[in-house]
């Protein structure tokens, strides 16, 4: 056998070996029957998931506004990011649906936008009954970007019996869009987009105050459930972000706070990310419910 022919047949033995260990990327269809409609999930299996009989944590990772479920696997820069923190932190990572403009919560207006019930009632049941999964609040932690980053801190603040953290990257916190820092056509297209979701544009409203994170405090202090925060110092919800930060200091609310360089961009979210799963799983090492490799 020749030198060239033992270094193709090891280069290629060697690249079997490592996409047989990578983890692995199933595509489900999670029924609503709240909503009447089948939608899609994403779910990342470490490559460990094969290998043991453990329970795993998972991570519901949220996309923002305009996009969809597969938005993690597909708009990074670094195609393999959330298939290589899998891989990195031993966590099961779902990326549900959210629809371009649902909000993560149960539409006031809107019939066919219940992605609150969805998600907590209808996606953590299919998940938990499809994987080995903790079946527990001490095993699942949630955050997202944008419109993600406020249904993540929304979710795991009204239900803290199915979550034990929660975070959020460059999140829209206060949902009152005339405090966004956007052009004209930008605010007029918000406009029209929560009138439909919210049923008024009017964000003197109610409905756009106790939904927003911002008037969540007290309930977050409450929970005393662990969170992340962080935002670019270019991004358009730069000012909600601080806010926030600065009501839960001045309430004595612990939680873990960074402003970084970049706006409202993947590239910003790619180097997000891993901050996230670093602090999570420190919590989920403390329940202990995180799996060895």
């Amino acid at each position: 056998m020749s030198q060239k022919f033992r270094l193709l047949v090891f280069s290629f033995l060697s690249l079997s070996y490592f996409y047989a260990q990578a983890s692995t990327v199933d595509s489900l269809d999670v029924p609503s029957a709240v909503m009447n409609k089948a939608y899609k999930a994403a779910v990342v299996l470490p490559a460990s998931y094969a290998n043991n009989k453990a329970s795993y944590p998972v991570l519901y990772l949220l996309h923002g506004g305009s996009g969809h479920f597969n938005d993690w696997l597909n708009k990074t820069p670094d195609k393999m990011l959330v298939k290589n923190l899998a891989d990195q932190f031993n966590i099961i990572i779902v990326m549900p649906e959210g629809e371009t403009f649902g909000w993560y919560l149960d539409s006031p207006a809107d019939p066919t936008n219940k992605f609150e019930t969805y998600i907590t009632k209808e996606v953590i049941q299919k998940i938990d009954n499809t994987y080995r999964t903790v079946k527990s609040n001490k095993g699942r932690v949630i955050t997202g970007l944008s419109m993600g980053g406020h249904g993540a801190m929304y979710l795991s603040t009204r239900h803290p019996d199915l979550f034990c953290a929660a975070g959020t990257m460059s999140g829209a916190m206060d949902m009152n869009y005339t405090r966004f820092r956007i052009n004209e056509d930008f605010a007029k297209s918000l406009k029209d987009r929560f009138q439909k979701l919210l049923g008024t544009s009017d964000t003197s409203n109610d409905v756009y105050i106790k939904n927003s994170i911002i008037n969540m405090v007290d309930a977050i202090k409450k929970n005393g459930m662990p969170v992340i925060i962080d935002c670019g110092v270019d991004d358009f919800l730069i000012e909600a972000n601080r806010e926030l930060h600065h009501r839960l200091v001045f309430n004595n609310v612990p939680h873990d706070y960074t402003e970084r360089p970049g706006a409202h961009t993947w590239e910003y979210w790619e180097n997000s990310l891993p901050y996230h799963l670093l602090f999570f799983s420190k919590v989920l090492k403390a329940n202990g419910v995180a799996v060895d490799k």
